[in-house]
């Protein structure tokens, strides 16, 4: 059964002046649990103060609202799973969900209260790669274990790499290593770059800018737009003015939407090719049908007709989300919550240090992984190493059949080293 705690009534209360209240600090959107509790059986099954709980932080509003909704959704249905299987250590599993709005001084508030006042064990999600970073930071000096969900920047799990952190997604560079030959045989080395002016953006053009000059190409040039952005209109004149052989495209969420509206309002697929790193099933259902074009990766798709164990995760998606597909997003809080599940029981316990060690190595069971090749937690850097299904938009194509998958990367293939990255992993003595 699902107990969905909503009222103000339910052991949060709220802070004083200048406060976040409990409605605030659990404000969501209308398919996202404020705090779920998934049991086995009638609730007089579990012990309530024997729950374990993972906070959650992904947005719910703002620029990735549904991508956020999205990575809950996966979370949620992992839980119902585990919970029906028994839970953690035999405890009952909790989620704490909350709304980070992708603003990072929100995300660092909310994640201390959901450790310090709420009892999170563990944390796992956010979407903006600036949240990422600033919740690795924060949780790092707490002590707790963090799954980033769909925080892309390669820093996360290179540079910046810590013991606590482990990351669900791809980096930036896998995502530009996954296209960005087929996109230079396909249309041309010289390439102009329409970037989101954050981490995300910064460090996925990077990487693509490293491997074009690599194979002797040319940066034309970058229009840096802030996040949030939703005219495009002298972005994409300056765009057309440099007469790409390729525009790269980098946003991500509604302004992926924005940019990609008004490239076919400019007619610009017509003059150059447009493509990007990552593309997402929420984006290409919310776009018109002419602005669904290009050339792109996705790190997830529903129709895998050579993994089984796909369709049966596709229609038990379907049957607790009102019919919708799922997407990567939904995936990515799918596996941040059963491997942080699987790793406490593999650790016998609770603590964050146990359990990261217990995850660094880990492979996830194929209904977990759910892509053609296995997945694991690299020990080295903590980055899964996941693949990239690459291909081009489906003229014509109807939701959810929108994409042609043309090749699958196995994460292997296209990831740096740690060394590569600058990781050097320690733990606590």
């Amino acid at each position: 059964m699902t107990d969905r705690k909503t009222s103000d009534s339910d052991g949060f209360g709220s802070t004083g002046r200048g406060g976040i209240t409990r409605r605030d600090f659990l404000k969501a959107g209308a398919t996202v649990a404020a705090a779920q509790t998934l049991g086995l059986g009638s609730p007089s099954a579990w012990a309530a103060g024997d729950a374990v709980r993972i906070g959650v932080l992904n947005p719910s509003t703002g620029t990735y609202a549904e991508l956020g909704r999205n990575q809950t959704r996966g979370a949620e249905m992992a839980a119902a799973e585990i919970n029906a299987r028994g839970g953690v250590l035999g405890r009952k599993l909790d989620l704490i969900v909350t709304d980070t709005a992708s603003k990072t001084g929100l995300a660092v508030s909310k994640a201390h209260q959901l450790v310090k006042q709420h009892g999170a064990h563990f944390l796992q999600g956010t979407v903006s790669s600036a949240v990422s970073e600033a919740i690795e930071q924060a949780s790092r000096e707490m002590g707790v274990l963090f799954v980033d969900s769909g925080g892309h920047a390669t820093p996360v799990t290179g540079k910046q790499c810590t013991w606590s952190t482990f990351r669900v997604c791809t980096t930036t560079y896998m995502l530009a290593a996954g296209i960005a030959e087929t996109l230079m045989q396909k249309y041309g080395k010289r390439w102009y770059f329409l970037t989101p002016n954050y981490a995300f953006g910064l460090t996925e053009q990077a990487a693509f800018e490293r491997i074009l000059k690599a194979h002797g190409g040319t940066v034309l040039g970058a229009a840096l737009a802030p996040l949030g952005t939703t005219d495009f209109s002298a972005y994409l004149i300056q765009a057309q003015a440099a007469k790409p052989d390729c525009l790269i495209i980098l946003q991500a969420g509604d302004d992926l939407v924005h940019a990609l509206t008004q490239v076919n309002q400019f007619g610009l697929q017509k003059k150059f090719g447009v493509a990007g790193g990552m593309m997402e099933l929420e984006v290409l259902q919310a776009l018109p049908a002419a602005a669904r074009v290009g050339d792109w990766s996705f790190e997830w798709w529903w129709d895998q007709p050579n993994v089984p164990e796909v369709k049966s995760f596709v229609e038990r998606y379907r049957k607790r989300n009102g019919g919708k597909y799922p997407t990567a997003r939904s995936w990515f809080g799918y596996v941040a919550t059963h491997a942080i599940a699987q790793a406490a029981d593999e650790a016998k316990s609770l603590d964050s240090v146990k359990v990261s060690r217990a995850l660094a190595g880990l492979t996830l069971p194929v209904d977990v992984g759910l892509q053609p090749a296995k997945l694991q937690f690299r020990a080295s850097d903590h980055q899964l190493m996941s693949g990239i299904f690459a291909g081009g938009v489906k003229a014509g194509g109807h939701y959810p059949d929108l994409f042609q998958v043309e090749k699958y990367e196995p994460g292997a293939s296209i990831a740096q080293s740690a060394t590569e990255k600058g990781c050097h992993m320690t733990y606590p003595s």
